[in-house]
């Protein structure tokens, strides 16, 4: 069966003072349809705005080759008149930031019944019944209340649950949920990813999760696509990426993670910083941050390759066919 989201050879760019930005830059990865599939990395690795082109709102950005195949069409090919079709009706987003994502001068129940209307024809009274239904289910307190409300009125965690509504409200088969449990507390990210998983089953939904949060992934993803400058550099089930990890990235991102919560251990922290998308390192892009480099990583880039059951990694180390050069210790 073929995946419902499947990103082929992705290259995104934005115009920049000093030349293209290569936001997104050869993009490889695969979304079977009821699984919820984790695009993880530092800011700035390019993972919002692979989730911004694939609904074609990645403005001022521009989508310079490959292909986005989304139920068996290649939504890079589309125009603009068949995108507005598949935005909110066929693939829903809550969006990183609701606080900014919400009108604020629009009630509540107007915003989540927008889609309805536009997309399932409703009348204003039918939408606007629909919504108080909708924000019911997402779990949000009284409702009817609320709908009336304007987003300046709602907590962080209530807006949160709004976007989730204005995201499902046409009943999407792929729902982009991008940082759903930034800047909420611990307590009321726990809810969210709850009602998340709820809603997923509820619905039939295919969620493409998009954060820097491992312990989110941990929690809710089945696969992991581990993004660095631009492209995805190790793919593999949750499990495998967190008892394994197979590329240098993935297990410095692993590393710093706070493992004693009584703050006894040092945090580890990753050593320099992200390349300047502009003007990427040759070789592995990885290469100068690598405690692991050996001879060819600053000259010649990694493919990727399998390395097991449903696992790629684009790293040469293990790689046969550099079998004795053995990698440097670190810099």
């Amino acid at each position: 069966m073929a995946p419902l989201l499947s990103i082929e050879s992705l290259r995104v760019e934005y115009d920049g003072p000093r030349g293209a930005v290569r936001a997104v830059d050869g993009l490889d990865l695969a979304v079977e349809k009821g699984s919820t599939y984790a695009l993880v990395g530092e800011s700035g690795c390019g993972k919002t705005a692979t989730a911004y082109s694939i609904l074609r709102i990645a403005e001022p950005g521009r989508i310079t080759g490959g292909r986005i195949l989304f139920d068996g069409r290649d939504l890079v090919t589309l125009k603009e008149k068949e995108m507005r079709r598949v935005r909110g009706a066929s693939i829903g987003i809550a969006f990183q930031e609701p606080g900014s994502a919400l009108d604020p001068v629009s009630r509540i129940g107007t915003q989540v019944g927008e889609s309805l209307r536009i997309h399932r024809g409703l009348t204003r009274r039918a939408a606007w019944a629909e919504a108080v239904k909708l924000l019911a289910a997402v779990s949000l307190p009284d409702p009817e209340r609320h709908a009336r409300s304007y987003p300046h009125e709602l907590s962080g965690g209530m807006k949160q649950r709004v976007m989730l509504a204005i995201a499902l409200s046409c009943r999407p088969k792929l729902l982009i949920a991008d940082e759903p449990t930034a800047a909420l507390d611990v307590t009321i990210q726990a809810q969210a990813l709850d009602l998340l998983r709820t809603l997923k089953a509820e619905y039939d939904l295919t969620v493409l999760l998009i954060t820097h949060d491992l312990g989110v992934v941990a929690e809710i993803a089945d696969r992991v696509g581990v993004m660095y400058a631009g492209r995805v550099v190790e793919e593999a089930p949750v499990g495998d990426i967190f008892a394994t990890p197979a590329h240098p990235y993935t297990k410095a991102l692993l590393d710093a993670v706070p493992a004693d919560a009584a703050g006894n251990e040092p945090l580890r922290t990753l050593p320099g910083t992200a390349p300047d998308p502009v003007s990427f390192p040759s070789g592995c892009r990885f290469h100068p941050r690598c405690p692991a480099r050996f001879a060819p990583c600053d000259a010649v880039e990694p493919a990727t390759r399998p390395i097991g059951p449903a696992r790629t990694v684009a790293c040469h180390l293990d790689d046969p066919r550099h079998a004795g050069a053995g990698p440097a210790t670190a810099a």
